[in-house]
């Protein structure tokens, strides 16, 4: 992959700005998942930096946690050992839920709120189908508890959708507004940051 020194420094500064939402975070903590702002990070990511540069910035952010750096919302904060987090699985999840925005997040010049939207739902929708079963699996086989998929729905699903949705929303509203202003200032006929 190549990347000109532009895209190096939006795939860090997101990077960057899912560490800076995640020790945020910290201060909404749950039992087994956190309250989290990085998912809105996520959508901004994918939406506004495309499918490859996005999903690069939050395997640069799960890559910098797994190194030792404290970025990540939980204790330990990071170190290899995160990966047996039962909440590591939607840090995976955040690099699919990203390429799959930007994969579908329109490319014209002035895109509309709801293409914008559906491309976020559809990754905050890779971002759970990642997230939960990983959820399952270490709970269930590797902490020793006993959790059914539907206790798996309700302790990782259903106290988070409704704010991610409005993540998503609220996303997708300021993605419009970057793209109306890069075309406003550029005159490019793309509305994404690349």
């Amino acid at each position: 992959m190549k990347l000109s020194p532009r895209d190096m420094a939006l795939a860090a500064l997101f990077a960057a700005l899912a560490a800076v939402a995640a020790m945020l975070s910290r201060f909404f903590i749950t039992p087994y998942v956190p309250f989290s702002l990085v998912p809105f990070v996520v959508m901004l990511a994918g939406g506004l930096l495309g499918a490859r540069l996005g999903a690069l910035s939050m395997f640069i952010y799960v890559l910098l946690g797994l190194v030792g750096l404290p970025v990540f919302e939980t204790a330990p904060f990071g170190g290899p050992a995160y990966v047996l987090k039962p909440t590591f699985g939607f840090l995976l999840g955040f690099i699919g839920g990203a390429w799959v925005t930007g994969a579908l997040a329109p490319k014209q010049k002035d895109p509309g709120v709801i293409p914008l939207l559906l491309a976020m739902v559809a990754g905050l929708a890779v971002i759970y189908l990642i997230g939960l079963p990983y959820l399952y699996v270490i709970l269930n086989f590797y902490m020793g508890k006993t959790f059914s998929a539907l206790q798996i729905i309700k302790i990782g699903f259903l106290p988070f959708i409704g704010f991610d949705l409005l993540k998503a929303a609220l996303a997708a509203v300021l993605a419009r507004l970057v793209y109306r202003r890069l075309h406003g200032l550029t005159g490019e006929s793309t509305g994404r940051v690349r």
